[in-house]
């Protein structure tokens, strides 16, 4: 059982599906998402703003967080369409999807550090996206930037962390079966191995969280068996 559970990006998506996975093992599940989250305790922040961070630690306060799960993320206009064009993205496009997805993850592990402290066994958790390996045939260049970026956070904080045992994580999954990806494959006419099922993700997320303060897991690509990167 945790204590605290903090999920950013839980209102939909990959994050609504682990908030609504771990909130039966917590004493306390903070959901923050700027959009309603359904279950735990809704905190309403927008993390790729400073002031959003704030409101975060401030809700935290002085209680122990066993677990920082940054779910969170966003991505060009038309992205991983035919109607993508990294020529036309606007810069507030560009900017948003760097804030959202590598500023505001960075910004809220340094927030909640002491609360992670505080833990007897912390993990934070990262979704990256196999779009953030080498090679990987992706024309998404913010959201390529960005994942890409999130993998040198984890690597840079495990050397950071390492004296205080706190386990850093980033996850790189290929399409995951969410209720809107399975839509758009369907849409595509493709098969379901093109996806991987969210119980399958939510077993590599309890698989991390289970681990002792002895053993760090730094990275984890996830491929669909018959998808990218497989």
């Amino acid at each position: 059982m945790f204590n605290t559970v903090l999920v950013a990006g839980a209102s939909r998506g990959i994050g609504l599906a682990v908030a609504s996975h771990l909130t039966p093992n917590c004493h306390r599940l903070v959901a923050v998402s700027r959009t309603v989250a359904s279950l735990g305790e809704w905190i309403s922040a927008d993390l790729s703003c400073i002031s959003g961070v704030e409101i975060v630690t401030e809700a935290i306060g002085d209680d122990v967080l066993d677990a920082l799960l940054y779910m969170g993320g966003t991505w060009e206009t038309n992205a991983f369409t035919n109607q993508y064009s990294f020529e036309n993205c606007s810069d507030e496009d560009i900017a948003q999807v760097i804030a959202v997805n590598l500023m505001a993850p960075i910004r809220l592990v340094k927030a909640l550090l002491p609360a992670l402290r505080r833990s007897k066994n912390p993990k934070i958790i990262f979704m990256g996206a196999l779009s953030g390996r080498d090679n990987f045939p992706s024309r998404e260049v913010a959201n390529s930037a960005s994942k890409f970026g999130l993998r040198g956070v984890v690597h840079a904080l495990r050397e950071e962390l390492r004296p205080q045992q706190i386990g850093v994580t980033v996850i790189n999954p290929g399409n995951v079966g969410t209720p809107e990806v399975l839509e758009d494959l369907g849409k595509e006419s493709l098969v379901a191995g093109n996806a991987i099922p969210l119980t399958d993700l939510l077993s590599i997320i309890d698989c991390v969280l289970s681990l002792s303060r002895a053993t760090c897991l730094k990275e984890i690509d996830v491929p669909a068996m018959l998808g990218k990167g497989a």
